[in-house]
Parts: structure tokens; sequence; C-alpha cells
């Protein structure tokens, strides 16, 4: 089994694989979805779709039920890892800068106040200030930035897909192919446009949260109390989402995470603290 996009049945797997789950499917609705992909252009025919499926059903990517088809377990992870690809659905970097943006800015807001020595309600003030800017700036970049960045990947990968489809020496189906193509790629703009859109927002919410919880503690609790658990939220809150949760998505030594996430806090809230005192 090849994963390369060479000719319309590579285009047709794929198609099926990301419309496909471990649920039962009908064919006619699969069919249908292909037609609406194609915007009413003829790219695909009932004897490309019978042939694309007879040949997933040899690779063993999905059981033939007569009337529906479901992913089998190899199906399904390909479909995953081609969902993943594609949709861009989930927002690693954006929790991961959404966390590091709020502990760093919690951090240095209670260590400011504490060096400063302001009232509670100026604190309050500060922090909550500090945290919506922080955090309307990470939605903002991540926004434009993010849908920027798809757009351009998207393009990219569509090019080199025509490219792929170029040496097909049959011109009806390369014709075909291409149409289809194009119908996927519109189809995939929006998704990761609107995938976007929510990443942003998970990051902008996850930046306030993930400052606001340990500063709201800090505020609102007695001295020491209020030290003694607003830091190790911080802590927890670090050593989870920025050490375990970046190991497990990329498959590094947990201690070589701890290691730069480490130097990264201590940087960023020193620089920060150095900066305040200067202004």
């Amino acid at each position: 089994m090849s994963l390369e996009i060479q000719d319309l049945e590579d285009l047709l797997r794929t198609l099926i694989l990301v419309e496909s789950g471990r649920r039962a499917v009908s064919k006619s609705r699969l069919e249908h979805r292909i037609e609406s992909i194609c915007d009413g252009n003829f790219c695909v025919d009932r004897t490309d779709f019978s042939e694309t499926l007879r040949s997933m059903i040899e690779e063993g990517l999905i059981i033939d039920y007569g009337d529906s088809i479901r992913l089998t377990r190899k199906g399904a992870k390909i479909s995953s890892e081609w969902k993943n690809f594609l949709y861009r659905d989930e927002p690693i970097l954006e929790i991961v800068v959404g966390i590091a943006d709020g502990s760093i800015t919690s951090l240095v807001v209670i260590i400011s106040s504490l060096i400063a020595g302001l009232a509670s309600k100026v604190a309050f003030i500060a922090s909550i200030l500090s945290l919506a800017v922080v955090a309307l700036t990470n939605f903002s970049s991540f926004l434009l930035g993010g849908i920027t960045e798809d757009l351009a990947d998207l393009e990219t990968l569509q090019n080199l897909i025509t490219y792929s489809l170029s040496d097909v020496s049959d011109v009806n189906e390369r014709e075909r192919a291409l149409l289809l193509t194009r119908g996927i790629f519109n189809l995939l703009r929006v998704k990761r446009s609107r995938s976007s859109i929510i990443a942003s927002l998970i990051c902008g919410v996850t930046t306030f949260i993930s400052g606001m919880v340990p500063l709201a503690i800090f505020l609102l609790l007695p001295h020491p109390i209020d030290m003694l658990l607003s830091l190790p939220i911080i802590g927890a809150t670090i050593g989870f989402f920025l050490v375990y949760y970046r190991s497990r998505k990329t498959r590094m030594p947990w201690k070589i995470i701890l290691l730069q996430t480490i130097i990264v806090i201590v940087v960023a809230v020193a620089v920060s603290l150095l900066l305040g005192t200067q202004i």
C-alpha cells in the first residue's frame, strides 16, 4: 500500500479514509459527498468508486457491508493521521503557547507584586490588564498568522499533488483527478480557516485561564497561604502541559523537555523583571 497521491484512485482512497470512520457509513452518502466536493463537475464515476473500495478492502483498510463500509483498525489509524495532517484539528502549538504565556505572566505579576509591595486592588487591576493584553495578542497573532500559514501550506501541497498527477498518461483521468484535487483543497481551505479561528480562541482563553487561576488564589488568600498555593499551581501547570504534554507529542525524553522549559521560563521571567525595574 502506497500513501503517495499519484492518480485518481489515490485521491479517492485518501478522501474515503478522511470521510469515513469506525462507524458504518453508507456508500451512497460517500458518493454524494464526493459529488459535492467536485462542485457539480464530473470527476468520479461509479466504476472509479467501486474499484477504489475494492482495493481498500484488499489492503485491509475498510470492511464492506454491502450498502455501507466501515474503517478497520488499520484504516482508522491512517485516517486519523490524514485528518491531523490535512485538517490540523489538534491545536498543539496554541495550547503550549497559551499555557506558557499565561504561566509566565502570572509568575511575573506575582513576583513583581511582592517586590513592589502593591496593594491587592492595584495588583488585581494590573494582573487583569496584563493577562488580557497577552491573551488578546496571542489570539490576534495566531488568527492572522495561522490562517496565512495554513493557506500557504495548502497552496504548496496542492501544487505538489498537481505536479504528481501531471504524470498520469490518460488525459481524461488526469483532468478528473485535477478537478477532484481542486475541490478537495477548496474544502480544506474552509476547514483550515475554521480550525485557525477555533485554535486562536483556544490560545487566548488558555492564556487567560492559566494565568488567572494562580493570580486569583494569590490575591484572594492571606499570606503565606497565597504563595503556598499559587506557585505550586503554576509549577503543576507548567509540569503537566509544557513538559508531559510536549514530551508525549514530540516523543522526546521528558528530561530534555524539562530542561528546555526551565531555561525558557527562567530567562523569560528574569528579562521581564529586569525590564520592569528599568521602567
